[in-house]
């Protein structure tokens, strides 16, 4: 036998010895991530919505014929679903979100101009500010609002004084809902528009467009998908927050709670579990259809860079 042959022997063997440990490797890794994601994701989701519509036990029955409720699972879940308290801790988290999303929004897409079309002094601190929720606890946050704003803060009795109240009010949990959720939309339009540059808006511009022009037609559609995908996220986040708004809320049940709130108030109530299984099912199917979403507006831009990658070629 030649060496040539000795040699091609070899590698063979080489070859297939590191195939069978990369199929190895892969599928030990497929393995670990099912069995990750099945135990800490999918197992408690799906318990969520079956503590939410289990059978009745026999002391919920009895709860039940006494307070003359519906005898059926579906029927406690309505139930949950529709009592006063549930109803305005939905509508609570709806305002909550429908102010503090457009603002950062706002925030979000004049930060990332910003940042990613202009060179300016403290560029770097502005973009280390924005990460700053991402590093500080929300409980710390809304400790900081309690502090600056609440009955005995820094501004608070002045503007008690003055008929204003932010911290155990709406104005509150807005604030604290936007220190939390503003870093979302900025973060995804940041890099976006770095690596689209400012070639369009400066044709734009020697054409004759004036600078609010050229962002509403020519910057704002090439971010469309980003930026929704941005908004996604953020209120996405806002009406999962629970633990700077509970520094800023009345601990109460009724008009100052939020779903999360809410949840915290009947799990801990006497007899309050499934309603607070049946209320958390809610938030974990707004969470899917985030997540479903997501998954559209990811394949979206995935598409969209493809497309000007082959205009460019």
């Amino acid at each position: 036998m030649s060496a040539a042959s000795t040699l091609a022997g070899g590698v063979r063997r080489a070859r297939g010895e590191t195939s069978r440990i990369s199929r190895l490797v892969r599928w030990t890794c497929v393995l670990v991530t099912v069995l990750f994601v099945g135990t800490f994701l999918i197992l408690p989701l799906a318990s969520v919505f079956y503590e939410a519509t289990k059978p009745l036990t026999a002391p919920e029955l009895r709860r039940a014929v006494r307070d003359s409720m519906p005898e059926t699972p579906s029927g406690q879940y309505w139930v949950a679903l529709t009592n006063k308290n549930s109803v305005n801790a939905m509508w609570m988290t709806v305002k909550v979100c429908a102010l503090a999303v457009p603002l950062n929004v706002i925030f979000g897409v004049m930060s990332a101009w910003a940042i990613a079309k202009f060179d300016f002094r403290w560029k770097a601190i502005l973009t280390t500010i924005i990460d700053i929720p991402f590093a500080v606890s929300p409980v710390i946050s809304g400790l900081v609002f309690v502090l600056l704003f609440g009955p005995h803060g820094l501004v608070g009795p002045w503007l008690l004084a003055h008929g204003v109240q932010i911290i155990y009010a709406y104005p509150g949990m807005v604030l604290a809902t936007v220190f939390v959720t503003f870093p979302f939309v900025a973060r995804e339009l940041i890099p976006l528009m770095e690596e689209q540059g400012t070639a369009e808006e400066q044709a734009a511009i020697s054409l004759g467009a004036s600078a609010w022009q050229t962002f509403w037609r020519v910057t704002l559609p090439n971010i469309k998908w980003g930026l929704l995908y941005g908004v996604l996220l953020c209120n996405a986040r806002a009406m999962g927050e629970f633990g700077a708004v509970a520094v800023v809320a009345q601990q109460m049940q009724g008009e100052s709670s939020t779903l999360p709130l809410e949840i915290e108030t009947l799990y801990l109530a006497l007899g309050g579990i499934r309603k607070a299984f049946a209320l958390a099912s809610v938030l974990a199917m707004l969470g899917l259809i985030t997540l479903a979403a997501k998954a559209f507006l990811e394949w979206k831009i995935r598409k969209d860079q493809r497309e000007a990658l082959e205009v460019v070629e």
